[in-house]
């Protein structure tokens, strides 16, 4: 855990290098580092996954920071990688955390739609103090609205009103998530 926190952290404070890096503004390849907050909710089925997760039906509401980093290759395509760290605030889940690549096609103005693919911890609050952390890769799709797609008079915005849902392993849980990313 503290290796993946020093990892994460370690790339973070490269984020502002590649937001100084990044083409003029007139160009369709750039770096756009972003960070974000996001809340929701993680529900997991009631047998056992082959990460091993107890067949109990785990669930629990959560509070996520992200931080990532999305490259515009060519035209609408987006490529890019992100970090996540959530904390549950309420039920069975103690601390999620993962990283994930994600393509995405930029949709109107500024808005974009993604996929992502990654890999995911898991550590449950309703299994002790001293519990493993369960992992998996996760899967996940989602929408970024810019304010300039929603009425407003802007080419595009800094803020993104984000709406995902991901899941663990082979579609055992549902994780719809909602917040607000800025981008840099």
């Amino acid at each position: 855990m503290k290796t993946l926190v020093f990892t994460a952290l370690a790339a973070a404070s490269l984020i502002p290098a590649a937001a100084m890096a990044q083409d003029d503004a007139g160009s369709t390849r750039r770096i756009e580092p972003y960070v974000g907050v996001m809340a929701g909710v993680h529900n997991y089925d009631s047998e056992t996954s082959k990460e091993g997760i107890p067949p109990v039906g785990y669930k629990g509401r959560m509070v996520e920071g992200v931080a990532g980093v999305n490259y515009n290759v060519a035209g609408p395509v987006v490529l890019g990688v992100e970090g996540t760290a959530s904390k549950g605030v309420s039920g069975d889940i103690d601390w999620e955390y993962g990283v994930a690549g994600r393509a995405g096609v930029k949709a109107g103005k500024d808005s974009l739609i993604f996929g992502k693919v990654g890999y995911q911890w898991t550590n449950f609050a309703a299994l002790g103090n001293n519990s493993p952390d369960f992992h998996g890769m996760t899967y996940g799709a989602g929408v970024e609205l810019s304010p300039a797609d929603m009425g407003g008079s802007a080419q595009s915005s800094n803020v993104r009103l984000r709406v995902q849902a991901d899941t663990t392993g082979n579609f055992h849980s549902i994780r719809p998530m909602a917040g607000v990313v800025a981008k840099f």
